[in-house]
């Protein structure tokens, strides 16, 4: 592996943290000798895009409350991160602000008592958007993975659903699943 390739596992990302713990990106980058940081460029209700409707169960243009962030690694942009939430369970909470969340969204989202017990992960390569590459600072040839996962409640029921983007050549997704 060089030194700009990432390569990452989502188990991490789908759970609360202990109290006191750091989100998972900065404690996953931290524990490889990396530095992770995020911007967040938006946050509130948005009319929710086609596949993040079809995701939520809801109708395209429904109202949904975002998180839109560019993730860095070593002070250099390495993923786009949309976050969308039913309002049901975002409205007037922390989902919606800009701030921080101390421990990451998916601790709050354990707090305010809708914890996810299955996600579901489709990923896709296409060449990004100009909006796309120029937050990532890449070429409008460079293939960018997507991917959009969807978190369901103990009751099937969508907590959150993802739609990250990233430029291939440096990301390797990695799932090591259990059998039996």
């Amino acid at each position: 592996m060089n030194s700009t390739e990432w390569v990452t596992t989502s188990v991490p990302y789908l759970a609360p943290r202990e109290p006191g713990q750091r989100d998972a990106w900065s404690a996953e980058t931290a524990a490889k000798g990396r530095r992770g940081s995020q911007r967040i460029v938006q946050a509130g209700e948005v009319a929710a895009p086609g596949e993040i409707a079809e995701l939520l169960g809801v109708g395209e243009g429904s109202p949904v409350v975002a998180r839109r962030r560019i993730m860095y690694l070593d002070g250099r942009p390495c993923e786009l991160t949309d976050t969308y939430y039913p309002p049901a369970i975002a409205r007037g909470t922390r989902l919606a602000g800009t701030a921080k969340i101390a421990g990451g969204a998916v601790t709050l989202l354990a707090e305010l008592g809708h914890v996810g017990v299955r996600a579901r992960e489709d990923v896709t390569a296409r060449l990004p958007s100009e909006e796309e590459a120029a937050a990532l600072e890449s070429e409008l040839s460079q293939p960018v993975l997507q991917l959009l996962r969807l978190t369901l409640d103990a009751q099937d029921l969508p907590v959150q659903a993802d739609r990250m983007v990233m430029p291939a050549r440096l990301q390797r997704l990695r799932y090591d699943l259990r059998i039996g």
